[in-house]
């Protein structure tokens, strides 16, 4: 964890959060400006700042293995989702803890965003 993230935070229940999902490796909550009607969330517990810095693929099989278990809790499993991460300033990365976005609960436009 580190002391200085707000993710870090989030997870800690420092900071309030609409909560989703959590298991031992992952926590997931809906992101306060969602982009669609469903908009979440979805990050290691473990504190790692960009995709670039994942040295582990059983991080990647604990958020994917999230991400199909939320999207299924949430209904979005039978019209489909979209799973983004942006990484690092240039991709529009802000919070400097690997996060993956879950979108769905309504068709999405083609336009990534």
């Amino acid at each position: 964890m580190n002391n200085d993230c707000i993710f870090c935070k989030i997870i800690k229940k420092e900071i309030p959060s609409t909560f989703v999902y959590e298991d031992s490796n992952v926590f997931a909550f809906r992101d306060i400006q969602p982009q669609a009607k469903q908009h979440i969330l979805v990050i290691p517990k473990e504190h790692i700042a960009t995709i670039t810095d994942i040295d582990s693929n059983d991080v990647y099989g604990n958020i994917f293995s999230a991400i199909k278990k939320i999207a299924k809790q949430e209904g979005m499993e039978k019209g489909g989702y979209r799973v983004c991460v942006n990484n690092g300033p240039d991709a529009g990365q802000t919070v400097f803890h690997v996060h993956f976005h879950l979108i769905g609960g309504e068709k999405i436009s083609g336009k990534m965003a």
